[in-house]
């Protein structure tokens, strides 16, 4: 498993695990990279951008050896997501982004079509783009011809906690994307995660699950444990299912019948 990394835009990561953004506070942050070991956080540039006046910058809370994973939440269109992806570039959030355009303010579903332009012009600047969208195939191959270096389909919508409501669209996407597949939005248990990883996913991003929690340290270090649990199973080859049926599961020669 050493040898096992997460490759995103020719970055290597040991962690399969990435805390999302929203509900930060310093004991989420720490539980994250102590106990879950997350190398890659998810920044709002509008966070990073607050200032002093504001409480002071979100960036003074993440430790220097982790990745950020600045992304363009409050964006609406494709224009408002590049403008805010060039501003995190100039604060110094790095090159990574996270493209999330949002049209729909009641159920925050991804605008699938505008995330496409968002992630082309991107792509040919030099970012490494991780577009979050609704798991749609067509969608999908259009994010990799545009340069996506990740595919980041919604388990369920956000902050829900509902686990893998896209599930059947998911597998599709990471039997047919040649990309990294990334479950965010909606991981609300370890157990999800876990599925999701046995599935094939490449990592898993969460935030509301952990916030949430009663233990949080405690939390982190369970999804870190089902992270990689899940990718073991995968990595193994998980045993057949019958459909009809059953199969002993010890040898039935030898055995006395009357």
């Amino acid at each position: 498993m050493k040898d096992d990394k997460l490759i995103i835009g020719g970055h290597e990561f040991n962690s399969r695990f990435i805390l999302g953004s929203g509900k930060y506070d310093l004991n989420l942050i720490k539980a994250a990279v102590e106990n879950a070991e997350a190398e890659l956080i998810t920044v709002a540039v509008r966070r990073a951008n607050a200032g002093e006046e504001n409480g002071g910058s979100i960036l003074d809370y993440i430790p220097k050896e982790v990745t950020l994973l600045p992304n363009t939440s409050g964006a609406r269109t494709a224009e408002d997501a590049v403008r805010i992806a060039r501003l995190g570039r100039e604060l110094g959030c790095g090159d990574f982004v996270k493209v999330e355009i949002m049209r729909d303010q009641k159920y925050l579903l991804p605008d699938n079509q505008a995330t496409i332009q968002a992630t082309e012009i991107l792509a040919k600047e030099g970012f490494v783009v991780m577009p979050y969208m609704y798991p749609d195939l067509t969608v999908a191959k259009d994010l990799v011809e545009a340069g996506a270096s990740a595919v980041m389909p919604l388990a369920s919508p956000i902050g829900s906690n509902k686990g893998l409501a896209t599930k059947d669209f998911i597998k599709i996407l990471i039997d047919e994307i040649d990309l990294p597949i990334i479950v965010d939005a909606g991981i609300g248990r370890p157990s999800q995660a876990c599925e999701a990883m046995e599935m094939g996913a490449a990592a898993i991003m969460a935030n509301t699950a952990l916030a949430t929690a009663g233990d949080i340290p405690m939390m982190a270090s369970a999804f870190k444990k089902a992270i990689e649990a899940g990718r073991e199973a995968y990595l193994s080859g998980l045993g057949r299912v019958l459909d009809k049926g059953a199969a002993a599961s010890s040898p039935v020669a030898g055995q006395i019948h009357k």
